[in-house]
C-alpha cells in the first residue's frame, strides 16, 4: 500500500478534492467546520487558536515563544504539569554543545542562547563558553563535549514560563492528546482529555513536538520506528538522577589520575569510573549495561548528573513498555548509589537528589517528511538550501554495536552540517508541522540532531514558520524558505 493510499484509507483524503488551497479551511463558521471534522464528534469545544503546539519540551516551547512573539495567538499543551521535557521532567543535562565541530563559535543562538543567558544571569546555568572539553562539566569526554551548558531543571522550568507568559502564550497543562481534527488532509486541532473531560481545540496549525510523533502518527502520516538497518531496535533509554553531598574535590583528582585510561575498544567506552566498575562486577554488585559511567558536575560544586542507567526493549509508545523501563530505571538507580557510596572516592557519603520523572527517550518514531536526514549528510558537513539550522551534534547511537554495552559514535568531518526546512515538513498532510527527535530522519541521523541544543532551534523554526505561514496564508510546505531563513537570522539565528 502506497502513502495515498494509506492516507485514503484512513479517511484523511476524505474530502481534499473539495478544499481550496489555503489556510482557511480550518477557519470561519465553527458550527460547519465542527460538521466536516473526521474526529471528536460530540466533543465540546474549548479553545480556539492560530497555532497548536502539542508537547511542552525544549523543541515545542520554543516553537510557541516564536510564534507567540510574532502576533500568533498560541496554546501549548503538555500532559505533564512543567515545560521543558526531557530538560526538566527527564533531568537531561547537560545541554550538549552548542558550538562547531572545532569548538571556535556558537552556532545555535536564537531562542536557545537567549534562554541560557537568562539561566546565567540568574545563577542557574554556566555559560558554554567556559566549558571546555575533558572537564568535570563534561563527564571527562572530549568528543562532542566541548562548550556545553551545566543548567538547574528549576532554573529552566521558571525561564521557559516566564518567557511564555511574556510572549502571551497560553499554557494547558494536565491535557493530553488524543486525536487529531482532520478536514480532508488538513490538521485543523485536536481532541485532547483535560480534568474536566474531553475538550476540542481548534487551530489553523498544528506543531506535532510530542517526541514521539503521535500527532503526526494519528493523522495517518507514514512512521518508522527505530532503526530499520538493526531490525527496528529503539535505542535504550535512561533514567537519570542527581547526587549530592559529594565531596567533589576528592572525586576530580580520582577521575583525573585514570585520565590517561580513557579509551573506547569496539565501540565500548572506558570512561570515568570504569577501575570502579570493573571491581562492583567482578564482586557481583554491577548489572548495568554499561562499562563506565558518565557523571556530570552540576551548577551546584557539591552536586552531580548522572547518566548511567540503561534499559533496554523499551518503546516509548506503549505505556506498559514504559511503565516496565520506568520500574526498571529505579531499580537501576538504587544499583548505582550503592555502587557510589562503596567504590567511588568522594562519594561515601552521597545523597540521592532526585530520579526522574519520566525516563530519558533517545528514539521512537520518524515521521516521513519531504526529505529524509542522512547520517552521511550529517558526516560530510551539508548544508542544503532550506537549511534552518546548523550544527555540529556527532552522530551517537547507543546500544548500536554488536552488544549491548556498545554503542557507535562518529564525529563529523566538517564545521558544521545543516538541516532542512524540510525534514518538518510531513508527506501528504497539511497544517502540520514536526519539531525535535521525530523530525523526518534515518535512525543515526536522528541520533545527532535530537539532543536538545538542535531541537531547540528547530522548534524556534517550526513556530516562526507556522507564524510565516498564518500571516501570509501559505501552507507549510508552500512556505518561501529563503523568507524563513531571513526572519531567522533576523531572530538572532546562526544561519
Amino acid at each position: 500500500m502506497d502513502r495515498r493510499d494509506f492516507l485514503k484509507n484512513s479517511g484523511v483524503m476524505a474530502a481534499a478534492a473539495a478544499l481550496a488551497p489555503s489556510l482557511s479551511s480550518c477557519s470561519g463558521n465553527s458550527s460547519d467546520i465542527s460538521a466536516s471534522l473526521t474526529a471528536g464528534k460530540g466533543v465540546p469545544e474549548a479553545y480556539d487558536c492560530d497555532l497548536l503546539v502539542v508537547g511542552g519540551g525544549p523543541a515545542g516551547t520554543c516553537a510557541a515563544i516564536a510564534a507567540a512573539r510574532m502576533g500568533v495567538r498560541t496554546i501549548i499543551m503538555d500532559s505533564g504539569n512543567c515545560l521543558g521535557g526531557m530538560a526538566t521532567k527527564g533531568l537531561v543535562g547537560p545541554f550538549m554543545t552548542s558550538y562547531d565541530r572545532y569548538g571556535e563559535e556558537m552556532i545555535i543562538r536564537g531562542l536557545f542562547s537567549e534562554i541560557v543567558d537568562r539561566m546565567v544571569e540568574k545563577g542557574w546555568a554556566l555559560h558554554p563558553e567556559g566549558i571546555r572539553w575533558q572537564s568535570p562539566y563534561t563527564a571527562w569526554i572530549k568528543d562532542g563535549h566541548d562548550h556545553v551548558t551545566p543548567f538547574e531543571p528549576e532554573g529552566l522550568k521558571f525561564t521557559l514560563e516566564s518567557m511564555c507568559a511574556e510572549a502571551g502564550v497560553k499554557i494547558l497543562y494536565h491535557t493530553s492528546f488524543v486525536e487529531p481534527l482532520l478536514r480532508g488532509n488538513r490538521v485543523c486541532g485536536a481532541v485532547v482529555f483535560q480534568k474536566q473531560g474531553m475538550r476540542k481545540i481548534k487551530a489553523r496549525i498544528v506543531i506535532d513536538a510530542t517526541g514521539d510523533g503521535d500527532v503526526a502518527f494519528r493523522a495517518g502520516v507514514p512512521c518508522s520506528k527505530g532503526c530499520a538497518e538493526r531490525g527496528g531496535t529503539m535505542q535504550p533509554t535512561s533514567l537519570f538522577l542527581r547526587i549530592h553531598n559529594v565531596d567533589s574535590e576528592k572525586l576530580e583528582a580520582d577521575v583525573t589520575r585514570h585520565l590517561p585510561e580513557f579509551r573506547r575498544v569496539n565501540n565500548v567506552s572506558y570512561r570515568a569510573l570504569h577501575w570502579n566498575v570493573a571491581q562492583a562486577e567482578a564482586n557481583g554488585e554491577w548489572d548495568i549495561a554499561r562499562k563506565s559511567v558518565n557523571i556530570f558536575k552540576s551548577v551546584r560544586n557539591d552536586e552531580w548528573v548522572v547518566n548511567s542507567t540503561r534499559i533496554k526493549d523499551i518503546d516509548a509508545t506503549d505505556s506498559e513498555s514504559l511503565t516496565a523501563g520506568e520500574i526498571e530505571g529505579r531499580r537501576q538507580v538504587q544499583v548505582l548509589m550503592n555502587f557510589f557510596r562503596k567504590y567511588v572516592a568522594g562519594c561515601e557519603d552521597a545523597v540521592l537528589s532526585c530520579s526522574a520523572s519520566t525516563l530519558g527517550i533517545r528514539e521512537s518514531r520518524h515521521i516521513e517528511g519531504e526529505y529524509i536526514l542522512k547520517a552521511e549528510d550529517l558526516i560530510n558537513g551539508v548544508v542544503p538550501d532550506d537549511s534552518i539550522l546548523l550544527a555540529s551534534n556527532s552522530v551517537d547511537v547507543h546500544g548500536g554495536g554488536a552488544t549491548a554495552n556498545s554503542s557507535v559514535y562518529t564525529t563529523i568531518n566538517a564545521k558544521w552540517y545543516g538541516v532542512p526546512y524540510r525534514c518538518l515538513v510531513p508527506l501528504e498532510l497539511d497544517n502540520l508541522l514536526v519539531a525535535g527527535r521525530c523530525l523526518s530522519a534515518n535512525s543515526d541521523a536522528a541520533g545527532a540532531v535530537r539532543v536538545m541544543p538542535p531541537v531547540m532551534a528547530m522548534g524556534h523554526a517550526a513556530g516562526v514558520a507556522a507564524a510565516l505561514c498564518l500571516k501570509g496564508g501559505a501552507l507549510p510546505r508552500e512556505l518561501d524558505t529563503d523568507a524563513l531563513r531571513a526572519e531567522l537570522k533576523a531572530q538572532k539565528a546562526f544561519l
